[in-house]
């Protein structure tokens, strides 16, 4: 057996303010229980637990641990936002190539770095922006959120050009999470199989699922489920090992590959679900080009890769493309799917 890292711990002279700093550089909260003069306060992130204890030492000399951020944005927007915030500028370390970091410092002085955003980093690099963990969990808030709306809608109505119906649509999605979840979670996962759950339909023509919505909760319960099914996935594709590989039909693939398929899933079944429902459903253009690059390789570069997406999926015709009738996505990672 081993350690893990519980808590980074931060002496300060005033837990609660630095940690209600860091809490807004993180985009996160303090605990419930935190009040000013505490002394301790803790921010709990999806990245990593920042325990702010105070002691009586003030800070002497230079931090020889120290964190290394990487935000959402450009570098010099969220240099800006920090500087706004309270921090101050220590080192500036940029290159005229556009590629560099500024170490910053935090209201009690303690120094840590800004580094370019993957996106800015992908140009700069000429790589591809991975999928991540964060993106199941953001697509899923969207879909939940945009079907959410239409609750008291008829849900036993077609699922756009699909054979099931609204609810049965959702009843797969939420199924589909859960089984890429599942997939991830054996300490040696099979290449050849999936994990043995018994999968078969309600109905003739139906979705075959492992796991059900329970109809006597509603639309409600219905959506509780993809909510669940999402972070199940989001979890998984945080922890696993970037390593493993595991099966699917069209190929193994690895955890990234997992997120986007999921991603797909979502967006294109809440697609087929909001037609059904008369809603509108537009999403991100970066993350469809993103899962576009994972699973599509070949895609067209047409500009709305939302509608290429469509397109891949089989829903929709590009110009000088007429819509597929049938299609499969590339799961393997990319420096390992067969060359052309």
């Amino acid at each position: 057996m081993t350690s893990h890292v519980h808590h980074v711990t931060i002496d300060c002279a005033d837990a609660y303010e630095l940690g209600s700093f860091w809490a807004r550089v993180l985009g996160g909260s303090l605990a419930d229980d935190d009040l000013p003069g505490d002394p301790e306060a803790l921010l709990e992130t999806p990245g990593a637990a920042l325990l702010f204890v105070t002691v009586p030492e003030p800070k002497r000399t230079k931090n020889r641990v120290h964190f290394d951020v990487m935000p959402d944005r450009t570098r010099d927007e969220e240099v800006e936002r920090l500087l706004a915030l309270g921090a101050t500028v220590v080192g500036d370390h940029r290159r005229p190539n556009g590629r560099g970091w500024v170490t910053l410092a935090d209201p009690e002085g303690n120094e840590f770095c800004v580094e370019c955003g993957a996106e800015e980093r992908a140009r700069l690099t000429g790589t591809r922006r991975p999928v991540t963990a964060d993106d199941v969990t953001a697509t899923v808030a969207l879909c939940v959120e945009t079907l959410g709306a239409a609750a008291d809608r008829d849900w036993h109505v077609p699922a756009g050009d699909l054979t099931w119906d609204c609810w049965e649509t959702v009843d797969h999605l939420q199924d589909d999470l859960f089984s890429y979840a599942v997939q991830l979670a054996p300490g040696t996962p099979s290449l050849e199989t999936h994990v043995p759950y018994h999968w078969a339909p309600r109905r003739e023509g139906g979705p075959w699922n492992a796991v059900w919505a329970d109809p006597e909760t509603g639309v409600a319960g219905l959506l509780k489920t993809v909510e669940t099914g999402g972070a199940l996935l989001s979890a998984m594709v945080r922890t696993t090992p970037p390593a493993t590989r595991s099966f699917h039909s069209y190929g193994p693939s690895d955890p990234e590959g997992f997120a986007a398929m999921g991603i797909v899933e979502t967006l294109v079944h809440t697609q087929d679900v909001a037609a059904g429902l008369s809603l509108t459903w537009a999403p991100p253009q970066d993350l469809c080009d993103r899962v576009l690059a994972r699973l599509f390789p070949d895609a067209p570069e047409d500009e709305d890769r939302w509608a290429v997406l469509l397109w891949c999926t089989g829903r929709t015709a590009l110009p000088g493309h007429e819509r597929r009738t049938s299609w499969k996505w590339r799961g393997a990672p990319p420096e390992e799917a067969p060359q052309a």
